[in-house]
């Protein structure tokens, strides 16, 4: 049987450096794409482009040859990132993914997995922390995210439109929050079991962090393997549509705290501050549709998850390897 070869963008960042060694040990060939290597282990990819793929040029390089796109290239990062990002996340975000979508097209690939966020959701639906699971049909009629949200939605109906007008097989991917070894945990981009991994290895114990909101807000968090896992299986279901892809575990940010400080075996006082952005009051993912296409869905709880990623990112901070202002990757992690 002909090997397939297959396209990694965002190869570079959290979720596509997974994707690309979890493709390989599936028998793949792998080209990886980023605007920078990986930062923090070196990447399995057969081939590895430094390339922005802003530029036409670059991404009909990185779709040469290629029967499958795995397109995870994002600019996007924690809670105060994107909000305070608006124009140059859209920007960057619209003219890659349009030039990814014409490359593809142009070069004959057969399917375009398109990695979206659960921040397409309408705001309306996520103003308690008792949070609702959010089903996929519920994105229409739109109120997503402003910037971010919004230009996922736009890409999401216009791989719709390449896969009706030009015949690729399509595929859509709602993230909701990954998490795991081997993310941004430092430097304004991190999500927030990163960034409380971070502040917990760096005090003592009984010390205190600072927390963005009161803590009441709710988010749902899937480790990094479940998601990679779920990617491929998405990608090989042969369902078009946009499918979540998280956890329905449902946690306060002051939970998820407790857990972390549990598992660094560590008492820590909160200091909530609510001038800082918190995004949506609460989010959870609905994993029905996921079930039913799949007959899976992700299962590492986070108290499991969380073991590996704080052992990693205190291991990170205790050696003094906090990056500070380095370039970073143009990839989604949701």
């Amino acid at each position: 049987m002909t090997t397939k070869h297959v396209l990694v963008t965002g190869a570079g960042g959290f979720i596509g450096h997974h994707l690309v060694n979890h493709l390989v040990g599936k028998g793949y060939r792998v080209r990886g794409a980023d605007i920078k290597r990986p930062e923090y282990s070196e990447t399995e990819a057969h081939e590895f482009l430094v390339a922005d793929l802003r530029d036409a040029g670059h991404c009909a390089a990185a779709t040469d040859g290629i029967d499958d796109v795995y397109h995870l290239a994002a600019d996007m990062g924690g809670i105060g990132y994107i909000t305070g990002n608006h124009a140059v996340v859209a920007r960057n975000n619209t003219i890659m993914n349009i030039a990814m979508l014409d490359a593809a097209k142009d070069a004959g690939v057969g399917r375009f997995l398109y990695s979206s966020t659960a921040c397409v959701y309408p705001h309306h639906l996520q103003t308690s922390p008792d949070a609702v699971p959010l089903r996929e049909d519920d994105a229409w009629p739109a109120q997503p995210e402003e910037g971010y949200g919004l230009e996922k939605l736009f890409t999401e109906k216009m791989c719709e439109y390449y896969g009706a007008d030009h015949g690729i097989g399509m595929r859509v991917v709602r993230f909701h929050n990954v998490y795991g070894p081997l993310g941004t945990y430092d430097g304004g981009r991190e999500k927030v079991p990163a960034a409380i991994c971070r502040k917990l290895a760096g005090i003592a114990d009984g010390g205190e962090i600072e927390i963005w909101g009161d803590g009441r807000q709710t988010r749902s968090f899937m480790y990094v393997d479940d998601c990679v896992e779920g990617i491929h299986r998405i990608m090989e279901s042969g369902y078009a549509a946009p499918l979540n892809l998280g956890t329905d575990e449902l946690l306060t940010i002051d939970e998820l705290v407790d857990i972390v400080a549990e598992t660094a075996g560590k008492t820590v006082r909160k200091r909530h501050d609510v001038s800082k952005p918190q995004g949506v009051r609460g989010r959870n993912s609905d994993n029905s549709r996921l079930r039913q296409v799949l007959g899976w869905e992700p299962s590492c709880g986070f108290r499991q998850g969380i073991v590996p990623t704080y052992a990693w990112i205190a291991a990170q901070v205790n050696a003094g390897r906090a990056p500070a202002g380095r370039p970073r990757a143009l990839e989604k992690a949701g």
